[in-house]
């Protein structure tokens, strides 16, 4: 089976879940009778709602091609450090700082992806930006709490850009045997975490009872993340079709995104709850904002990039990339 047809088959089943989703919903909402239940119902309905038109898009970028998808997941991160910044008050000595993060640093990264450039790409933000940006600051001498707000804008472009950026630099991965299909890679990961995401949801209106963290994440239970982690684990396995991997190693990469996206809302709600605010945003009818959707992708897709990469592409590769067009042959492991 050529990547396209894995592509268009992948499709077909997401199609058919979000069309047995809206089936179950409707007639669910016809027959809830309590006010609780109803709330319930038209919350899971507005989630599956957003996620066709979600779908659609990703779907679209994905057939388009490769630019397609760094420039979705771009804009996508220009709107998730938004939320953070809207989030997060700021003072006009950090505006010079911003600017530079929204109009250079994320064209930039994006743009290291899109030439295959592994080795800037992986340090360009957290070195060079990270150094950059406080010294721009500091020029405005403004001294009011400034390690507080280097450091506020520092973990959002940590989080919206930098980490965000890993889910399409699986593109850049050169897997031996899997030429091509890259984007399959990237539809895995985003396909389990956002099952995984729906699952504990689902779960956890079920049978939900001990809260994880009541203060933190008050929806998040304990039954809700063993039986959403442990069928979104279950689900990953049977892609492993569409992977590098084996059945065996896809459930176990499957279980690390459950775990970090987990991980990764979990750590998000607790940056909500300390700035008073339930949601990111608003811009996804049921979902909150951009960053609602992205928490858990932020912390899984590193994770999940340099797992594949160590384990499934250095050893078997022939060079290594150090600038565009120039390659060092391999002699260890880096």
């Amino acid at each position: 089976m050529n990547p396209h047809e894995k592509f268009y088959w992948l499709v077909g089943g997401i199609l058919c879940i979000l069309v047995i989703a809206s089936l179950t919903g409707w007639v669910l909402r016809r027959r809830a009778q309590s006010e609780s239940a109803i709330a319930v119902i038209d919350n899971l309905n507005a989630r599956v709602n957003a996620w066709w038109v979600m779908a659609a898009i990703f779907s679209v970028a994905f057939m388009i091609g490769p630019d397609a998808t760094l420039v979705m997941f771009a804009i996508i991160s220009f709107f998730a450090l938004r939320e953070f910044i809207t989030l997060t008050p700021t003072r006009p000595g950090d505006h010079r700082a911003l600017s530079i993060a929204f109009f250079v640093l994320i064209p930039i990264q994006y743009f290291l992806i899109g030439i295959h450039w592994y080795a800037l790409f992986s340090i360009f933000i957290p070195v060079y930006a990270f150094l950059l940006l406080p010294v721009l600051s500091v020029q405005a001498e403004d001294a009011t709490n400034f390690l507080e707000r280097t450091a506020k804008i520092q973990w959002g472009i940590m989080i919206t850009i930098y980490c965000i950026s890993h889910a399409p630099a699986l593109l850049l991965l050169d897997i031996p045997g899997y030429k091509g299909e890259d984007a399959l890679l990237l539809f895995y990961l985003v396909l389990v975490v956002q099952l995984s995401d729906v699952l504990q949801y689902v779960f956890g209106k079920l049978f939900g009872k001990t809260k994880i963290a009541p203060i933190v994440s008050p929806s998040k239970t304990v039954e809700g993340f063993i039986g959403g982690a442990a069928s979104a684990t279950l689900v990953g396995a049977a892609m492993w079709w569409i992977t590098p991997f084996t059945p065996l190693q896809s459930a176990a990469m499957s279980f690390v995104i459950v775990l970090m996206g987990f991980l990764g809302g979990l750590s998000l709600s607790a940056v909500k709850r300390s700035l008073g605010a339930k949601d990111w945003g608003t811009m996804i009818k049921g979902h909150g904002g951009i960053m609602d959707r992205m928490d858990s992708i932020s912390f899984a897709a590193p994770i999940f990039f340099h797992l594949t990469r160590y384990f499934f592409t250095f050893e078997n590769s022939a060079s290594l990339h150090l600038l565009p067009g120039v390659t060092l042959m391999s002699t260890g492991h880096g």
